[in-house]
């Protein structure tokens, strides 16, 4: 894989786009207050903007420079942060939904009359969907197959 595959993942402009956009959505104070690190940036975001409005009209303690400053230094910790998290959550969904997809069909041996005790590989099977299968069925896995799903093991051994 080369580096430019790599990079070509991390910055994928859908991605990115969606990622903005959610940035300015996380805005909302309901989402800012379940991080409260970052809910108390966003306030003092809003009180400088409020302060910087006020030095503006020239009834300010502070030059008008310097609460600008402050001001947007503290937007762009409150946007970044959420970008990063934007971010993180579309790669998530990326991932999933790439896990999704190369998900395959797999076939179960369903025993079609499972007997108690020892006489579970005795019984006659039949080929079905892993997606068909519903608690209560008993499947046999043979060495070298794939587990079609979770399950308890009642004979033999599970490695």
């Amino acid at each position: 894989m080369t580096t430019q595959e790599k990079r070509g993942r991390l910055f994928d402009p859908q991605i990115m786009r969606r990622a903005l956009l959610e940035s300015f959505r996380k805005l909302h104070p309901r989402h800012q207050i379940r991080n409260p690190v970052m809910f108390v940036v966003a306030v003092g975001s809003v009180l400088t903007t409020i302060l910087l409005c006020q030095a503006l009209l020239g009834k300010g303690e502070a030059p008008v420079w310097f609460i600008l400053a402050v001001s947007l230094w503290l937007w762009f910790t409150v946007l970044f942060a959420n970008f990063a998290e934007a971010m993180a959550e579309g790669r998530g969904k990326a991932q999933a939904e790439s896990l999704r997809s190369a998900r395959r069909e797999m076939n179960a041996k369903k025993l079609d009359q499972p007997e108690s005790g020892d006489q579970y590989l005795s019984g006659p099977s039949s080929v079905v969907p892993a997606s068909a299968l519903k608690r209560g069925d008993v499947v046999l896995v043979e060495a070298g197959d794939f587990i079609p799903c979770d399950g308890e093991v009642v004979q033999g051994i599970a490695s």
